[in-house]
């Protein structure tokens, strides 16, 4: 399996293909990763990509897998990333 590619390796690819600087690509990329940041409360969606949604996880019974204790695991807000139909039919392919 290949390794994922660095922040550094994207910039430049992006740098290439549209024709700046790699200093450029990499504000560039930064800006979009703090714009994703801000706006995660509200749905950040990327286009053909997919987007970053928050979710609130409701309280549950867990269990303690060292002791077999049952234990209450508290609600909690996390982010998610749904991944959009395009980006998946364009990686899986389309069946």
């Amino acid at each position: 399996m290949a390794k994922a590619l660095t922040k550094s390796q994207i910039a430049a690819a992006i740098a290439e293909k549209v024709g700046i600087t790699k200093k450029q690509s990499t504000e560039a990329l930064q800006s979009l990763v703090e714009l994703a940041y801000k706006n995660a409360k509200n749905t950040f969606t990327l286009p053909g990509l997919g987007k970053l949604v928050l979710v609130n996880r409701k309280a549950r019974m867990g269990r303690n897998p060292a002791t077999g204790e049952t234990i209450k695991i508290a609600a909690k807000r996390v982010v998610k990333f749904r991944v959009a139909k395009a980006a998946k039919d364009a990686i899986l392919g389309t069946k």
